[in-house]
């Protein structure tokens, strides 16, 4: 991670029966992100599917000097999130319309914005430890970071930012089947204080899509980092702490 990308290209696998207006919109988004992200897009390739399906291949350029990695975490350093988590509750019950329109709004939102500006941060502080949140769930990845970097990590649960209609939609236990996988998988290295209940640890355990970026960062740094971040405009959340020992502890 951490570096920027220069050239993307559309695959898209659509049906036949989709409205020209609805793939045309999906082409459109899909040029002006990766506009925004500052990359050309170059043209790409499309099948036909009975489920809509769209991404985009992408090629950048890294410092090898300046990469954020999983392995880069080191005890006293600081986690920092910078999107909140829900997004795969919510847009679960958008499937199933139970979805509010107020909900799927605030989670589309957080969706469509970019990790550039959090990545640059990064960058700018000379950050070594870092990973995106996204199917595997903010305490999967997580598990992830801590066994490349050989660290502990501390979470406090209520500084953790999650997004109002996840709750909702959370309480009526409504996921995507991602999100039990995770939990299956990565549960036996988590410890949870008693007080977090099962809906709250399956909000940690839930599925992402465009999620943000977990930000291993040293204590000496963090008021700065914290500064800058206000300055440009980029939501930051100090949510937990890296130890030594292995495996991730949920408190409070």
């Amino acid at each position: 991670m951490g570096g920027r990308p220069f050239l993307a290209l559309n695959v898209a696998a659509l049906p036949p029966d989709l409205p020209p207006a609805i793939s045309a919109e999906i082409l459109r988004g899909g040029a002006e992100k990766t506009l925004e992200a500052g990359a050309a897009l170059a043209g790409g390739h499309s099948i036909q599917d009975k489920e809509p399906k769209y991404g985009l291949i992408v090629l950048g350029f890294v410092d090898p000097t300046r990469m954020l990695t999983k392995s880069g975490a080191s005890p006293g350093d600081r986690l920092v999130l910078t999107k909140p988590i829900g997004f795969g509750t919510t847009t679960t019950a958008l499937k199933e319309g139970k979805a509010r329109t107020e909900d799927v709004a605030e989670v589309i939102t957080w969706m469509k914005r970019l990790n550039n500006t959090a990545s640059e941060l990064a960058n700018n502080h000379r950050l070594e430890g870092g990973t995106d949140i996204t199917g595997f769930s903010l305490l999967g990845h997580s598990v992830e970071m801590a066994d490349a970097s050989g660290v502990r990590m501390r979470f406090s649960f209520q500084h953790i930012p999650i997004i109002k209609g996840a709750w909702r939609y959370a309480k009526q236990f409504i996921f995507p089947g991602g999100t039990s996988d995770n939990r299956l998988y990565f549960s036996p290295q988590v410890e949870f204080d008693p007080s977090i209940d099962e809906v709250s640890q399956m909000l940690l355990f839930d599925a992402q899509t465009s999620g943000g970026l977990l930000l291993a960062l040293p204590s000496e740094k963090l008021d700065a980092f914290l500064r800058e971040a206000q300055r440009v405009d980029q939501p930051v959340w100090v949510i937990g702490e890296v130890l030594e020992g292995k495996g991730i502890e949920l408190i409070p």
